[in-house]
């Protein structure tokens, strides 16, 4: 009888840890992740082959991001990199007037030495004067499209912050996109 009761009393412990297991213990809440809490960086596409429209290009500069559109239908979109403080692009309604789809600064580029070393990154024709033995190298802006004075759109480097001289920079793609859909007269909006 022992054996049984000892069973017995074995059986209805296990019963009383399960019952009491299921009970749910409250939990410290996981830690935000603080990446899931950024949002999100905006699209980058383009749909606008074979879409009939006016060509119409919106440069948000809070946003750093640009948009294509044909009439009312936006057909691509992609981040950019608009001018750095104290190179600020500026605000207002423009015109595409020129496109280069080769186009090389005449303005900031590098110095290089006879066998092609660089002796500085960075130059501003402005104000560097060239080193003696060296040339001025201009930055290449493939897809260049002009919308006034010194300032177009182009390919480069996109930071997603503010880092040009006051160009807006596209990646490649988007670029060459944009290039390729938009003609001289183009509409361009820069907002703040």
């Amino acid at each position: 009888m022992r054996a049984y009761g000892f069973k017995s009393l074995a059986a209805i412990g296990c019963v009383l840890l399960a019952v009491v297991g299921c009970e749910e213990i409250p939990q410290k809440p996981a830690p935000k992740n603080p990446a899931a809490t950024q949002p999100a960086p905006p699209k980058s596409y383009w749909v606008g082959d074979g879409v009939a429209g006016k060509s119409s290009i919106v440069i948000s500069l809070e946003e750093q991001h640009g948009y294509f559109y044909k009439g009312d239908q936006l057909v691509g979109e992609t981040n950019i990199s608009t001018g750095r403080k104290g190179f600020e692009t500026p605000p207002g309604s423009y015109k595409v007037i020129q496109k280069d789809k080769n186009h090389v600064s005449n303005l900031y580029g590098k110095f290089v030495d006879a066998e092609g070393n660089v002796v500085k990154e960075n130059a501003d024709m402005s104000k560097d004067p060239v080193p003696e033995g060296a040339t001025f190298e201009g930055a290449k802006m493939p897809f260049f499209m002009r919308i006034t004075g010194g300032y177009g759109l182009h390919a480069g480097y996109v930071p997603r912050h503010r880092a040009s001289h006051g160009c807006i920079r596209l990646p490649r793609s988007a670029a060459e996109h944009f290039f390729n859909a938009a003609e001289i007269g183009t509409p361009v909006t820069v907002k703040e």
